[in-house]
């Protein structure tokens, strides 16, 4: 199987570290480091600060260049050979993940930390909680999420988890809760219980699979994937940051319609 195959059946795809990667992952380090400790980010720190979610938050160009190092390397050939590169790449989310993870934020209900301890809190990119009752949406739609690895951890410290072929069942359930919605207002449209529903069967029926990744490495994402974070495991190693992962996630041209209609 091909890798754009492999990618399409599974929903994910991992890169082994090369120079090039490796290279921009040194140099995002240093600036995720600034990043997670720097006093107008200290709302990213949630889950009684044992996640950095920071999105947006790394400071690379808008061709993904960090500290002077080109974004590079066999995952963004393939991007730009398959999926077509982004006219501009978006600043990415620094994924920090601390010992104790998850911890408990004041406020958060039983329900929600018991969905994040059990179930990796997952989620499909894209769907967000809009107005007061806060109803899922397709307000976000990506074109893919990249992961670059940018420091050291073992396997036990929170890795990304993704549930394989889940992309195409979310795909399937959507296209029929919308079948008849004018595509135009598909992005208006509230998706919250067939998503609940769909999320449920997707736990039954699809493979969860473990990510870890090592410095440099790389995974790419089906934007329709449902994905998570893993609790971590007593004895987990990792750097002083914890487990860091840089995400890219750029919109996707042509939007809601293009997020689910492409392959």
């Amino acid at each position: 199987m091909s890798d754009r195959a492999g990618l399409r059946a599974r929903g994910w795809l991992r890169f082994p570290a090369d120079a090039a990667l490796r290279a921009w992952a040194e140099a995002a380090l240093p600036a995720a480091r600034v990043a997670i400790h720097a006093p107008e980010n200290a709302h990213w720190h949630r889950h009684g600060g044992t996640w950095f979610a920071g999105v947006n938050a790394l400071e690379n160009d808008a061709s993904g260049r960090i500290g002077g190092v080109p974004l590079a390397g066999a995952a963004v050939e393939f991007i730009a050979r398959h999926l077509g590169a982004p006219e501009a790449w978006d600043k990415a989310q620094i994924s920090a993940v601390l010992p104790g993870y998850p911890g408990r934020d004041a406020g958060e209900s039983d329900a929600a930390h018991r969905f994040r301890l059990r179930r990796d809190a997952a989620h499909v990119d894209g769907l967000l909680p809009v107005g007061p009752r806060r109803r899922r949406k397709a307000a976000e739609p990506h074109a893919f999420i990249l992961g670059i690895a940018l420091n050291q951890a073992g396997p036990e410290a929170s890795p990304l988890v993704v549930w394989e072929g889940s992309h195409e069942v979310i795909r399937a359930a959507f296209l029929e809760a919308l079948d008849g919605v004018p595509q135009r207002e598909w992005a208006e449209q509230d998706l919250t219980d067939i998503y609940q529903a769909t999320r449920r069967r997707i736990f039954e029926t699809c493979p969860r699979r473990c990510l870890p990744l090592r410095p440099g490495e790389a995974i790419l994402l089906h934007r329709l994937a449902l994905h998570g974070i893993a609790p971590w495991q007593a004895g987990a190693q990792a750097g002083a940051e914890g487990r860091v992962i840089a995400y890219f996630r750029p919109p996707m041209p042509g939007g809601v319609t293009a997020w689910l209609a492409t392959p």
